[in-house]
């Protein structure tokens, strides 16, 4: 397989889910776990390691109150990354995704983050518009060019999301082909992929299918032999069948791909 498949999954997630990801891994679905830590779940990392495959972690983001784009959250930020930490060590972690923060400073981003002195960090691309019912005016690490600042003065690795770069493509009125493949130049680490409306400005991570990105055009645009973190919602809370029809709808893709 030309790519490899990342099955992403929160700190909670111990119970059917953690079940299901055992079964899907011993069938080859996906070949590694991005985990969203959740603050206050540091009592999971044991069970976590019993899963016995390779995890990468997600940090906390605004959503959770983490923003590294805010002087004021410095102290609570720290705390939280602290946490993330101890699961990265527990887990031998390769890399960790970080989010730039919204509204604030980028200034203050490339200080709080360059001050965790962490190897492992990747920071994402972001929308420019943050979802509503997440608040605030606009996401930092939004746009190219302050990406590119992060990245120089921080010395991190980048997480390019496709459905981020869409939106804030959108957003600022640019070629959205053009913006993703500037961003592909940064050699992502790994990459975030789902469906949504190419007309977007806000990110919806729907199943493939279920919006109307050009599925065939994106994987071919970033190239063979990634890491994709399939980031589409799941709709139960008892299994993940959905995003393994995912994963099928992309290996179906992925027949159009290698003849173009």
């Amino acid at each position: 397989m030309p790519y490899t498949f990342g099955l992403k999954l929160w700190s909670t997630n111990t119970d059917h889910y953690f079940e299901e990801a055992r079964r899907l891994y011993a069938g080859r679905v996906f070949s590694y776990v991005e985990l969203y830590v959740i603050p206050g779940t540091i009592d999971t990392i044991e069970k976590w390691k019993t899963l016995r495959v390779s995890i990468n972690l997600h940090c906390p983001h605004f959503f959770h109150g983490f923003n590294l784009a805010n002087r004021e959250k410095e102290k609570f930020n720290r705390e939280i990354y602290d946490q993330v930490k101890q699961f990265a060590d527990g887990l031998d972690a390769e890399y960790i995704v970080f989010h730039s923060g919204i509204d604030g400073d980028i200034e203050e981003t490339v200080q709080q983050l360059k001050a965790f002195d962490e190897p492992r960090a990747v920071i994402e691309n972001k929308p420019y518009k943050p979802r509503p019912e997440v608040g605030g005016q606009q996401c930092r690490g939004a746009t190219l060019e302050e990406i590119e600042y992060i990245l120089d003065k921080v010395g991190c690795g980048f997480c390019l999301d496709i459905g981020h770069a869409i939106c804030s493509a959108n957003s600022q009125r640019m070629d959205r082909w053009k913006y993703i493949g500037e961003f592909n130049k940064l050699i992502p680490k790994v990459y975030h992929l789902m469906d949504n409306f190419i007309d977007s400005e806000i990110d919806q991570h729907l199943h493939f299918g279920d919006g109307n990105f050009d599925i065939s055009r994106i994987l071919y645009l970033i190239g063979n032999d990634k890491r994709i973190s399939v980031e589409t919602r799941k709709c139960s809370e008892l299994d993940v069948k959905d995003w393994k029809e995912d994963i099928k709808h992309l290996i179906h893709i992925l027949g159009s791909v290698s003849e173009m």
